[in-house]
């Protein structure tokens, strides 16, 4: 049996968070209207080969919205076929848009830039497409004594002690395991969520889904669905796209019962499970390798599917780009 390994990024950043109008960007109803996005142009300036880390400092201006729409033969996204958003209005990221993961830190993303996803305590980059990170399945490290001193009944213990993340310690599972909990904890993380849309985020990525299968089996997929439909419901209420992250363990089924939109998938060509996500969302998959993993990982996503999605390479704790350890490239 091989075993899977646990690669979400969920550095949180201190700043705060702020009302920014975003420009430029449009709205449509799922329900009744095709994704703008579907027909970007992928030789448009927003795409461009790997760069040097030299050039995300430039100065972000705003994204012109496509003109184009879907043709007659495009599949349908999960979420454009759930009725959890049909009388939402929201924006899915443009298709193949240049993409920055920024979780680790903010800062001025380069021109080409479409896409930029941050922590929920940042501000959203100016007339870009936001993604807001919330890290809904488990919880932050500092925000410990939030979770044990007012809502130690919603975490998950295993033998009578909190069941703790073991690739990160000082974060523990969430316990999704009964529709009590999850309609506790969809009050909790929603606040988060409406926070993003009140913020000016555009879509929100909610990190962990995967926390079943590092569980103990103490919780289930079914458990963790269910629990991101109520985040999904929520998001789309407030407006917001929402990302499955990660958990290629899932089929179009599985993302259409949770009502995703489109994925942020981390490694995805290091563990060979990229289609897992393409063959659900098509070209509105979001790809980050890391420079610490084999290289080739990040050129053979260039080559596989890099005229296609947005595939960017960057450095494993998503630094800023005045810290020395920074890395973005992007195919």
């Amino acid at each position: 049996m091989s075993i899977k390994r646990s690669s979400r990024k969920r550095v949180a950043v201190a700043s705060v968070a702020a009302v920014v109008a975003l420009v430029g960007i449009g709205s449509y109803t799922m329900a009744s209207a095709a994704n703008p996005w579907r027909g970007h142009d992928r030789s448009t300036p927003g795409r461009s080969t790997p760069t040097s880390s030299s050039t995300a400092g430039s100065t972000a201006t705003a994204m012109a919205k496509p003109s184009s729409t879907a043709s007659s033969t495009t599949t349908a996204t999960p979420a454009e076929t759930s009725s959890s958003a049909t009388d939402s209005e929201v924006t899915l990221p443009p298709a193949d848009g240049q993409f920055d993961y920024q979780i680790g830190g903010a800062y001025t993303p380069a021109s080409s830039v479409q896409i930029v996803d941050r922590d929920r305590e940042a501000e959203p980059a100016q007339g870009k497409y936001n993604i807001c990170y919330v890290n809904a399945f488990q919880t932050q490290p500092g925000d410990a004594d939030f979770w044990t001193g007012s809502h130690e009944d919603l975490l998950l213990k295993k033998n009578g002690k909190l069941f703790e993340d073991a690739d990160w310690p000082g974060e523990y599972l969430i316990d999704t395991s009964t529709a009590a909990n999850r309609e506790a904890l969809a009050d909790i993380v929603g606040e988060w969520i409406d926070g993003c849309a009140a913020a000016g985020f555009d879509a929100v990525e909610p990190d962990n889904l995967d926390t079943y299968t590092r569980s103990d089996k103490l919780l289930t997929k079914a458990g963790n669905l269910a629990f991101a439909a109520l985040l999904a419901d929520r998001a789309h209420d407030a407006g917001l796209a929402i990302a499955q992250k990660n958990t290629a363990e899932l089929d179009r089924s599985d993302a259409e019962t949770a009502g995703f939109d489109f994925a942020v998938a981390e490694e995805c060509q290091a563990w060979d499970e990229c289609d897992a996500y393409t063959d659900i969302y098509g070209d509105q998959v979001y790809e980050i390798e890391y420079t610490d993993n084999d290289e080739s990982a990040y050129t053979q996503a260039c080559q596989a599917q890099g005229e296609d999605i947005s595939v960017i390479l960057r450095d494993r704790d998503v630094v800023p780009s005045d810290d020395s350890a920074y890395h973005y490239e992007n195919c």
